[in-house]
């Protein structure tokens, strides 16, 4: 190996969806606590070099597919991957801390998932198997098995009254349950 196909080895190495996986993983299951702490830091900064937010603490069955890389992408800490689910840019899965909410808690996804860009899925909803969320949609219920979802045009709902917007903390969350 020359020094030149070296050098572009490890230059882009960074850019790989495989070195993420890698760093992950690396974070997760070694044992020697300073070589940890090295790898949970490097996958930090490479979540800031993207602005994403992906814990390596996240449950994640199998590798999960980036075709446009890390960009902005949002994984609550609390939720569940399937295997070789398909995120696309500007995703968030996202837990729902609103207090009294109905969908309080984190999501669950199953295989195959084909999560389109700019997509959002909040609170304790559970997406099926094979399932396809179009772009920009907004997922707040529960997704059967072999569904695609898309989104048709916003509804907005008037209250009566004002609302508790207060933020409860995952701590807080799980020591209700």
């Amino acid at each position: 190996m020359s020094f030149k196909s070296m050098f572009r080895s490890l230059l882009y190495r960074k850019q790989s969806k495989a070195y993420y996986w890698n760093l992950r993983e690396k974070a997760r299951t070694c044992r020697f606590a300073p070589l940890r702490w090295y790898y949970a830091h490097r996958h930090e900064r490479l979540m800031q070099k993207h602005n994403a937010n992906i814990p390596y603490t996240v449950q994640i069955a199998g590798a999960p597919i980036f075709p446009h890389g890390l960009s902005g992408i949002f994984i609550s800490a609390g939720a569940k991957l399937g295997k070789e689910c398909v995120i696309f840019h500007q995703v968030t899965i996202g837990s729902n801390t609103l207090p009294g909410s109905k969908g309080q808690g984190f999501p669950t996804l199953g295989d195959h998932v084909y999560i389109g860009a700019g997509a959002k899925i909040i609170g304790n909803v559970t997406i099926g198997n094979n399932v396809r969320i179009g772009a920009n949609c907004v997922v707040t219920t529960d997704i059967p098995d072999n569904a695609t979802v898309v989104l048709e045009r916003p509804r907005v709902i008037i209250k009566d009254g004002p609302q508790d917007n207060r933020f409860v903390s995952q701590e807080q969350l799980r020591q209700q349950r």
